[in-house]
């Protein structure tokens, strides 16, 4: 297990961490904040984080969120970080040529820096960054979530396998976050003993207390989103955006109330694809209620009022952390067969159901099936919680430096 101990006690008792490692990542993400501050209070690991954007807050409604807006919460305090001059003439997270940071082969070949992590190899810095770590020879992780379920054309296939082949077994190791990217690396060539498992973690204790605090208001919160407070309450939460296919969530709620089952529906969220969703409901005389976006402070308060989260999404969500973040609340989740996550958090019958993408008749039937198991609930809830907690930010730190010490180590 790490070592929790604070830096300050590290300094005081004439100790050095273990691994100096640096991270580079697109920009702040709120998945990652929690994850980084843990790293940084482990004395084993003396962490700095380099970022290549920083993204505006009309760039956050560009993204998908649909409004523009601040996390509100600090995303960046807690660990030492940079953001390197982004040089691009389009700066951008969501273009490669949008990431342009050459500064960091200077730092690489001067900073001495035990082990690298870059996080995905989506944009031109994360190749600059590999291409100083071999310059440099050190020791180059990079951590993906990618999977084979995502749809890509055959043109597009074809022209990656001979490139990915030829650069993911070049890499020290292969972070996958769970099975379906450990399948993944193995599918262009990465050497089993590199491929090593470093999960998607959340602050489960954060969301946990959050959500307890929110419990005792659960009447009056469903009571201001105009839902009955003795509803079995489903819940969608994420951006309004084809991958996540929130219609699929709107026509499924039909499909069992028309069935005779007493449920509601709420929506947590913004993006492109709401006013179309809003209008489907207005017109069928839905049970379903639209929040709009709700940052980090108040999205447990959703997670409280519902009894199930239903991540109806495709191939593109390649994990979906909102999972992690309703189990940490209590909340059993429904999960697309596409969704990255699904093998690693879905214990059919316990943490919650699958059901196959675009099945809405399906994916009705289950709902049915669920507004009228009041019994299983509470077990589902518990099995939930238990789940989550095997994502921790602890457990995060722990295999990051597991990672870091077994690629020193194999250089050394």
């Amino acid at each position: 297990m790490a070592n929790f101990r604070s830096v300050e006690s590290v300094f005081i008792c004439g100790l050095t961490p273990v691994v100096k490692l640096a991270v580079v990542t697109t920009h702040p993400i709120q998945y990652h904040a929690a994850w980084f501050r843990s790293m940084a209070r482990c004395a084993d690991i003396d962490l700095e984080v380099f970022y290549c954007h920083r993204a505006t807050p009309s760039e956050q409604a560009a993204a998908g969120f649909g409004v523009e807006f601040d996390w509100d919460v600090s995303l960046t305090e807690g660990y030492l970080h940079r953001f390197l001059k982004n040089v691009a003439e389009r700066p951008s997270v969501g273009l490669f040529r949008g990431l342009d940071t050459p500064e960091i082969n200077e730092i690489l070949a001067t900073e001495d820096f035990d082990a690298v992590m870059i996080n995905g190899w989506h944009y031109k810095s994360a190749w600059q960054t590999m291409r100083a770590c071999w310059k440099s020879n050190t020791p180059v992780m990079v951590r993906s979530d990618s999977q084979l379920q995502t749809e890509r054309s055959g043109l597009r296939k074809a022209a990656k396998w001979p490139f990915y082949r030829w650069f993911i077994p070049r890499l020290d190791a292969c972070l996958a976050v769970g099975q379906r990217s450990t399948d993944y690396f193995r599918h262009y060539g990465a050497d089993v003993a590199k491929i090593l498992l470093v999960p998607h973690v959340i602050d489960v204790d954060f969301f946990r207390s959050e959500s307890e605090k929110a419990k005792p208001l659960r009447t009056a919160l469903l009571g201001n989103w105009g839902i009955a407070p003795n509803s079995r309450v489903f819940l969608f939460a994420g951006k309004f955006i084809p991958k996540k296919r929130p219609m699929d969530f709107v026509l499924a709620l039909k499909a069992a109330v028309e069935s005779g089952a007493e449920v509601a529906g709420l929506m947590v969220g913004d993006g492109p694809l709401r006013a179309a969703c809003e209008e489907f409901v207005t017109t069928n005389n839905l049970p379903i209620r639209f929040t709009g976006f709700l940052n980090q402070s108040e999205i447990s308060a959703a997670y409280a009022a519902g009894d199930f989260l239903i991540l109806p999404s495709d191939g593109g969500e390649t994990w979906g952390l909102v999972v992690n973040e309703a189990m940490a609340c209590g909340c059993p989740c429904l999960v697309s067969e596409s969704v990255g996550s699904a093998p690693d958090m879905i214990i059919e019958g316990e943490t919650g159901y699958t059901f196959p993408q675009g099945e809405i008749r399906k994916l009705g039937a289950l709902i049915k099936f669920l507004a009228n198991g009041s019994n299983e609930l509470e077990r589902l809830k518990a099995n939930a919680i238990q789940k989550a907690s095997e994502y921790s930010v602890e457990r995060g730190v722990d295999a990051m430096l597991q990672a870091a010490e077994r690629v020193i180590a194999a250089r050394s």
